[in-house]
């Protein structure tokens, strides 16, 4: 079983909810203003502000929230953050893929680095870990959205390469130059989806151990809770006997 989406739920319910509320809020929020802020304030005319404000919306964040973001980036007061991408090696050679939206290229360099070398990990060069992974589109739906079976008729329907089913939903991931197209034939077959993303799937896997597990994710806890970190990706897998021993502890 693929592990980093199942890690990051149980992290997120191990942490502090409003502290994780806030801080998700926060990371949307920089992403909403300076999609704004390279494209146009209209989310009509504007794809990533739009994805933007359809994830911030999921998970409630407030409309003055969102509005506050985009005002911010048409003020003229607002920081200019540069988009910029770390890779390297973690605990038992797994893979790292670290984006961020910074206005200090210096401090996020340090403060990453800082996080792998405690883990026992080691920071690369850009290209060193991205060439084991592609770039896709990522579309989730809830369990409500309906049965394996309709959403994978609607998802082929739409032109979608793949679909993961479970208990709590369905994730359906497409070529990355086909997430607009995708997403909005989707939205027409099975309504709005919970959320719409630009993502980096590993090509391959690396099994771990437990311990590696735990590990692993506290670096990767580690990492997301750098304010200038937006996302971050594990080329890791565990069983399902692992999984279930870390959703319990």
């Amino acid at each position: 079983m693929a592990g980093h989406s199942q890690f990051k739920n149980i992290m997120h319910r191990k942490g502090r909810q409003d502290a994780v509320r806030s801080k998700m809020f926060s990371k949307l929020a920089r992403e909403i203003t300076v999609a704004a802020k390279v494209g146009m304030p209209d989310p009509a005319m504007n794809p990533r502000l739009r994805l933007a404000i359809q994830n911030a919306k999921a998970v409630s964040m407030p409309k003055d929230n969102i509005q506050r973001a985009i005002n911010k980036a048409s003020g003229g007061d607002a920081e200019n953050y540069d988009e910029v991408r770390y890779e390297g090696y973690g605990p038992g050679g797994v893979a790292l893929i670290v984006e961020a939206l910074t206005d200090n290229r210096n401090r996020s360099a340090s403060n990453v680095r800082a996080a792998f070398t405690k883990a026992g990990g080691a920071l690369g060069e850009t290209g060193s870990v991205s060439f084991m992974w592609d770039r896709v589109g990522e579309i989730y739906y809830p369990a409500a959205a309906g049965d394996a079976d309709k959403v994978m008729e609607a998802a082929i329907e739409a032109g979608a390469e793949d679909v993961r089913s479970d208990e709590d939903g369905h994730t359906i991931t497409c070529a990355f130059e086909d997430v607009g197209d995708v997403s909005k034939a989707l939205e027409a077959a099975l309504g709005e989806a919970e959320s719409v993303k630009v993502i980096w799937q590993p090509q391959n896997a690396v099994p771990v151990d437990e311990d590696r597990a735990q590990s692993i994710m506290k670096l990767v806890a580690t990492l997301e809770d750098d304010d200038d970190v937006q996302n971050v990706y594990a080329n890791f897998e565990v069983d399902d006997e692992t999984l279930a021993k870390l959703s319990a502890e």
